[in-house]
């Protein structure tokens, strides 16, 4: 597929327009890697009181390093399915964005076992028998409030937990009501079915072009791969509201992102499908 085709029945205005857009939501997608890194941060000094170690790192800024490989496969999809011609899709070119969608496979597959280690975590807890009030005078103890975010414990909060069943984060000064961990276990939940949906869409999505590299990705193909793919859309927009309702803004806007992007890799992949079959049947 080539940048010089243009959709089917937009103007040349309305194209550019529509370039622009689409331009547009990959640039907050890649300022997300960002914004994930100060999120995780914040909360990695808290749960990881001594220090992140190597083997850690994927688990304490795994929606971080998540995104980062995600917004580079996104740019790779765009190469493949519009910015560069099925001539240049071959040879060194091709084993080069190959190379380089492995190497996001690899951070995307491990994010994955990260969510499932960070669901693991939260789900493991232990109850606490003394007041909340009674700990802040060993010093060092964190209130948790929601996914991620965490205060110290201190004298001006503790009250808010006197009528609270306490419990505590297995192996960290992290204690918070039953009800608030109930609603972290629940986004870590909806966090590993986002990123396994995920998963499966990419692993569809590429079969679908190299495929369509072979002049193979037929019609009947393609249907069967829309409708699976739907599904796992569906799935997304499930949790991407989920996430407005119960989680944090930043999860929501992601999520919305993510799926407006891969809407555009959808209309990119259908747009060089229908060309390359119309082509075949000319011939």
């Amino acid at each position: 597929m080539s940048e010089v085709v243009s959709l089917a029945g937009l103007s040349a205005n309305r194209y550019t327009l529509f370039k622009i857009f689409k331009y547009v939501v990959y640039s907050l997608l890649a300022y997300n890697v960002y914004a994930f890194f100060l999120e995780n941060h914040a909360a990695a000094g808290t749960v990881f009181a001594d220090g992140v170690s190597l083997g850690k790192i994927i688990e304490a800024y795994n929606d971080s390093i998540d995104t980062l490989a995600w917004v580079v496969l996104l740019l790779v999809f765009e190469l493949e399915t519009w910015v560069l011609s099925d001539e240049k899709l071959k040879g060194a070119t091709k084993w080069a964005l190959n190379a380089v969608s492995a190497f996001c496979y690899v951070f995307i597959v491990y994010s994955f076992y990260g969510y499932f280690s960070e669901m693991v975590t939260v789900t493991n807890l232990l109850p606490v028998s003394a007041a909340a009030c009674d700990l802040v005078a060993n010093g060092g103890w964190s209130l948790v409030l929601e996914q991620d975010d965490y205060v110290a414990l201190t004298a001006a909060n503790c009250g808010s937990l006197a009528d609270a069943n306490l419990l505590q984060l297995a192996g960290a000064q992290v204690v918070g009501s039953a009800e608030v961990w109930r609603e972290i276990q629940w986004l870590a939940w909806v966090d590993v079915i986002n990123s396994g949906a995920w998963l499966l869409v990419v692993a569809i999505l590429t079969f679908d072009v190299w495929l369509q590299l072979r002049h193979q990705l037929s019609d009947s193909i393609m249907r069967y791969s829309q409708v699976i793919k739907g599904v796992l859309y569906f799935t997304l927009l499930l949790c991407a509201i989920y996430w407005g309702f119960n989680g944090s803004f930043l999860d929501f806007w992601d999520a919305f992102l993510w799926l407006v992007a891969f809407f555009f890799i959808e209309m990119n992949l259908f747009e060089w499908q229908a060309e390359t079959s119309t082509e075949a049947s000319a011939e």
